[in-house]
């Protein structure tokens, strides 16, 4: 074989070659093999943002609470789950939670359109919060009612409390010892100022003296 007909078989050869690669490309295929052959695809995984349901709400206004945003939302679709955080001391809200819809398309559509839309002077942050990012404790308690606990009551029990003589007298000694820190303040700044004296020490009972009668 002449040396024409040598190049004329090496074109040919490429130019099969680039049509079998312009050929694969058209067909969308993810690589070519190594040892040759046709392009083969590598197998699709769903889309996992297509499978989320829930949504993360943030800004929320004041007032804008569980039963208000359960009636706004539903307008777009079934509402399967809906919490606010709270503050656990005050039981107010912390202005963020979530909400869950039974649908992935509904949920899509309400973060396209409620996403920085004005409420209340606040901008509603809407987001999708894919399922593996979904922790397992986002819907701890949403089923029951919060009761805020009740610290006044707590420590007013706690100032109530019977103490002992020694106690009591420890007690006293502390406030006096601060109400002596604070004179010297008083006549540091040069204020003429009689401050009232704190009583408050207890006094052990007197032992009762028996007298045997003779």
């Amino acid at each position: 074989m002449g040396a024409k007909a040598k190049k004329k078989a090496i074109t040919k050869t490429l130019k099969k070659a680039s049509a079998q690669l312009s050929a694969s490309k058209d067909a969308t295929s993810d690589f070519l093999p190594l040892e040759g052959g046709p392009a083969r695809n590598l197998p699709r995984t769903e889309d996992r943002e297509n499978e989320a349901t829930v949504l993360y709400i943030g800004r929320i206004p004041h007032g804008f609470y569980e039963n208000e945003m359960e009636a706004f939302f539903k307008q777009f679709g079934t509402i399967k789950r809906l919490r606010i955080a709270k503050n656990r001391k005050t039981g107010k809200s912390k202005h963020f939670g979530f909400l869950e819809f039974e649908s992935p398309e509904v949920a899509k559509v309400v973060e396209e359109c409620m996403h920085n839309y004005l409420m209340y002077e606040h901008l509603l942050q809407v987001q999708i919060v894919p399922p593996e990012r979904v922790h397992p404790k986002i819907w701890k308690g949403v089923n029951r009612g919060y009761k805020p606990i009740d610290w006044v009551q707590i420590e007013r029990k706690r100032q109530d409390k019977e103490r002992t003589l020694e106690q009591q007298n420890k007690l006293v000694a502390g406030i006096q010892k601060r109400d002596q820190k604070r004179r010297k303040r008083i006549e540091a700044a040069g204020i003429d100022y009689e401050c009232p004296e704190i009583v408050g020490y207890v006094q052990a009972a007197p032992k009762k003296i028996r007298f045997d009668a003779e």
